[in-house]
């Protein structure tokens, strides 16, 4: 078994309840990632985002759960 660890971006906008809930829900850890930006009026432009931070496994699990929290939110299910 290895300790590599993965990060999941959050997109920018994602409720902050959403990340506290996800937080504690799953053994990840909330941190800064700087990226570089590819669209509208961001083009190259660096800014830090949040990600989450596991195993692969738990970040597979936390991408498709915050899919479909993010689903349930825009669709105004949740």
């Amino acid at each position: 078994m290895t300790d590599d660890k993965f990060d999941l971006i959050i997109p920018p906008g994602v409720p902050r309840s959403m990340i506290y809930e996800i937080k504690e829900q799953y053994d990840v850890e909330v941190v800064m990632r700087k990226r570089q930006l590819y669209f509208a009026n961001m083009e190259g432009d660096t800014r830090e985002l949040l990600a989450f931070r596991g195993t692969r496994e738990v970040v597979e699990k936390v991408q498709e759960d915050l899919y479909n929290r993010l689903e349930a939110y825009i669709s105004g299910t949740d």
